[in-house]
C-alpha cells in the first residue's frame, strides 16, 4: 500500500510552509516504519541498538517534550512520567521492546495530535514557550525554534530510518 504524504505547499505563509514540512515528514515516518511487525519493529542493526519502534517511540517523546512540557511547561504525560530516566536515559528509544505496533503508533499518534493542537493555539510562530532549553535556561524560546528544531530532529532521523526500513525489507526511496 503506498501512502499519500501531506502536499507541502510551494508558495504559503511561513507557519504553512514550516508545518507542511513537518507533517510531511512525520508522513515520511509512517512510510519508513509503518506495516511492520513486531519483530521488524524491534529487529537491531549491530553496531546500533537503534530499532524502527524505537525510532517511532522516540520521536513521539521529542513530541510531547517540545510542545507539551517545554512549550506549555506542563509535566510530563504517561508513559513518560513513569520512566526511570536515571536508570534507562534512553527510556523512550527501549520502551517500544515491550510494546506491540499497535501501541507504539497509538502513542505516536496521541503526541502529534497533541502537539498539532498546541501549536494551532500557540498564537503562532512568535509565540514564546514557558519552559526553557537545558543549554540556555532561562533564555526565551519561540514556538518558531521549537517548529524548526522538529524538522531537523525528524530529517536526521528520518535518514537511519531510510536504512533500517531497508535492511529489513529491502524497501527504499522516498
Amino acid at each position: 500500500m503506498v501512502m499519500k504524504r501531506f502536499d507541502i505547499p510551494q508558495v504559503a505563509d511561513e507557519l504553512t510552509m514550516l508545518t507542511g514540512f513537518l507533517e510531511w515528514m512525520r508522513d515520511t515516518l509512517r512510510v519508513k516504519a509503518g506495516g511492520l511487525d513486531a519483530e521488524q519493529l524491534g529487529r537491531r542493526h549491530p553496531p546500533s541498538a537503534m530499532t524502527l519502534g524505537g525510532l517511532v517511540t522516540h520521536l513521539a517523546w521529542v513530541e510531547s517534550w517540545w510542545f507539551t512540557e517545554i512549550f506549555r511547561g506542563e509535566p510530563p504525560a504517561e508513559p513518560w512520567a513513569s520512566f526511570d530516566w536515571k536508570a534507562d536515559a534512553d527510556a523512550e528509544w527501549t520502551v517500544a521492546a515491550s510494546m506491540q505496533p499497535d501501541e507504539i503508533w497509538a502513542l505516536y499518534d496521541t503526541e502529534v495530535a497533541r502537539s498539532r493542537e498546541i501549536l494551532d493555539g500557540s498564537g503562532g510562530l512568535d509565540a514564546i514557550a514557558v519552559g526553557h532549553r537545558k543549554r540556555k535556561p532561562g533564555e526565551p524560546l519561540s514556538m518558531r525554534w521549537i517548529v524548526v528544531h522538529m524538522i531537523e530532529e525528524y530529517a536526521r532521523h528520518l535518514g537511519h530510518a531510510d536504512l533500517i526500513r531497508e535492511s529489513i525489507d529491502g524497501s527504499v526511496g522516498q
